[in-house]
């Protein structure tokens, strides 16, 4: 039977109120009652994505990964993503959506991809709250919902103002105190920089010195950024988006192996299928054997 394509949702694809469609809130049990048919199955998104699980249990698959779902489990996805859920019957919670400039017009100096959760994607898509961070952190979730179905004068703004501290909440929990001080701004902005690059260029360009000529630095200073920051080389960077790309055609696209080597910029074949078992550590049709055997 043919794969299918994986579908890409936008904001528009859910409900949403008034005249506002760069943004979406619900309870958890609401969106899956009216959107079970699209959020069940593999999808990905072109917006933010944040959710709290207050009760219940299941799965969720983000690229090839599986988190748990427990009580006290926040997500926070990236646009592109690929991911799907497995939940109980009794699953409880919260969800809502933006796109960037939702977030980043209002703001002066606060930028979504400034939040250590959002600031790569290398960065763990997770985080479990303890028993004394839930309460707090729900209630945000909660006012921001609220708002967003009560539709109240400058109720979007609002909104916004919720969200940046909810962010900066989350952004403590997500980076404790002993690891703030690692951080390096200058050196975070650049390997956002360099995930930009990839994404939009990883088919064609896959030499590291090539995205150092277009940060305007050295392919060693790159590669020194990316030894500091991800403990990988830039060639790993590359090769790792490479990588997750090919997983998602194999599993979720109608192309052959070597349709994909095509597409992801491998004229021959089986220098493709040796560069993705070099970095996997079985072939691409034992990959497929065997996810689909989960």
């Amino acid at each position: 039977m043919a794969r299918k394509s994986i579908p890409v949702y936008d904001i528009d694809n859910f409900s949403y109120r008034g005249t506002e469609s760069a943004f979406y809130a619900n309870t958890f049990p609401e969106h899956l009652k009216q959107h079970a048919h699209l959020i069940l199955a593999p999808h990905r998104h072109v917006f933010y994505a944040s959710v709290l699980f207050t009760k219940g249990s299941g799965i969720h698959e983000i690229d090839f990964n599986a988190y748990d779902i427990v009580p006290g489990s926040v997500f926070m996805l990236f646009p592109g993503q690929v991911h799907t859920w497995e939940v109980s019957k009794d699953i409880d919670g919260y969800i809502f959506f933006h796109d960037e400039e939702f977030y980043n017009l209002n703001f002066t100096r606060e930028k979504v991809e400034n939040y250590p959760f959002f600031s790569s994607t290398e960065n763990m898509p997770m985080m479990i709250l303890k028993d004394g961070e839930v309460s707090g952190i729900e209630i945000s979730f909660r006012e921001i919902v609220m708002e967003y179905r009560n539709r109240q004068l400058m109720g979007f703004q609002k909104i916004c103002s919720l969200l940046n501290v909810l962010y900066i909440d989350l952004s403590r929990v997500y980076l404790p105190i002993g690891e703030r001080a690692k951080q390096n701004e200058p050196q975070l902005a650049q390997v956002h920089r360099l995930e930009i690059l990839v994404e939009n260029n990883f088919r064609s360009i896959k030499y590291p010195r090539e995205y150092a000529r277009m940060m305007f630095m050295s392919e060693k200073n790159l590669n020194k950024i990316c030894k500091i920051t991800f403990n990988k080389t830039t060639s790993d960077v590359i090769a790792d988006r490479i990588i997750l790309e090919a997983k998602r055609m194999l599993v979720h696209s109608k192309f052959s192996v070597i349709q994909i080597s095509v597409e992801l910029g491998y004229l021959d074949d089986s220098y493709f299928i040796r560069v993705f078992k070099k970095r996997t550590g079985e072939t691409p049709m034992q990959f497929i054997k065997r996810y689909g055997k989960r």
